[in-house]
């Protein structure tokens, strides 16, 4: 939500070592085309375990899509392992910031031919995937001083503005400030393929951004989705079902106690090619 659950990833965990499958900082393979990784790194924080998650997706395999309350049948805001039951997704994360009417999205958000907000604000970053064209890429994180904005919905079915992290072709485009909180991001690596992030640690996001660029993703852009208490990751594949949820705020919940997913108006999930 705009603002001036760990289940921390742990449900099957014991699935997972019975697989034989361990966490060292390299990708382990959940399916073709679907990779996690988890990343301790070497700054810590003052709560938290200092690892970053990332879901890391090629859209030759996977599709992406968003769903929002204000079209769901259900039009209610649900967590992210209620979404993915929903609508049989095996991935699912924040789509970004919301407004203070629980629905909202605060910058510009086109599902299809839903506007979920036709409002186009200053935020840099704009996320589009299932082109209308052919020839365009599948999946792609657009700089908005770069390509303008109405270029890009007219090419792509789904188009979501967030506040930039990253800009192309990896540059740190946050200042340092005070401010720290657990982070969903959305990024995009050399390869095109889609990376869904994690960060329970509270970081500020300029020294989240020197973490990525220097983690082994190959990042080239990225947006900030969502950070706190309602910053969220969900995936369920075969005999893999992980959660992680965010705690830490600074000014809002500056704490590192929660330990519940909250419910979100919008999310943007993965699901097999043709799987619609």
């Amino acid at each position: 939500m705009i603002r001036t659950v760990v289940s921390v990833g742990l449900l099957l965990i014991a699935a997972l070592s019975a697989r034989g499958q361990t966490y060292d900082g390299r990708f382990q393979q959940l399916s073709e085309g679907l990779e996690l990784g988890q990343f301790k790194v070497a700054q810590a924080t003052p709560v938290g375990d200092s690892t970053v998650v990332v879901l890391r997706i090629d859209p030759r395999f996977w599709d992406l899509t968003m769903s929002c309350a204000s079209t769901s049948p259900s039009s209610r805001n649900m967590k992210a392992k209620e979404w993915a039951e929903e609508y049989g997704l095996v991935a699912v994360i924040n789509a970004g910031m919301f407004n203070t009417d629980y629905r909202t999205h605060t910058g510009f958000m086109k599902v299809g031919g839903h506007l979920n907000n036709p409002q186009v604000n200053d935020y840099q970053s704009a996320a589009a995937f299932q082109p209308v064209k052919p020839g365009l890429s599948t999946f792609r994180i657009f700089d908005l001083d770069e390509m303008p904005l109405d270029s890009i919905r007219a090419n792509y079915s789904h188009v979501i503005q967030n506040l930039r992290l990253i800009k192309r072709p990896g540059m740190n485009r946050w200042s340092q400030q005070d401010k720290r909180w657990s982070e969903a991001a959305l990024g995009e690596d050399a390869e095109g393929r889609v990376l869904f992030i994690f960060c329970r640690s509270p970081y500020s996001m300029h020294d989240l951004n020197k973490i990525l660029l220097t983690l082994p993703l190959r990042i080239v852009a990225a947006q900030h989705l969502e950070g706190g208490p309602e910053a969220q990751l969900y995936i369920k594949h075969r005999d893999t079902e992980l959660q992680w949820v965010g705690s830490y705020e600074t000014d809002f919940f500056e704490s590192d106690d929660n330990h519940r997913a909250w419910p979100i108006p919008n999310v943007i999930g993965v699901k097999a090619k043709n799987e619609h």
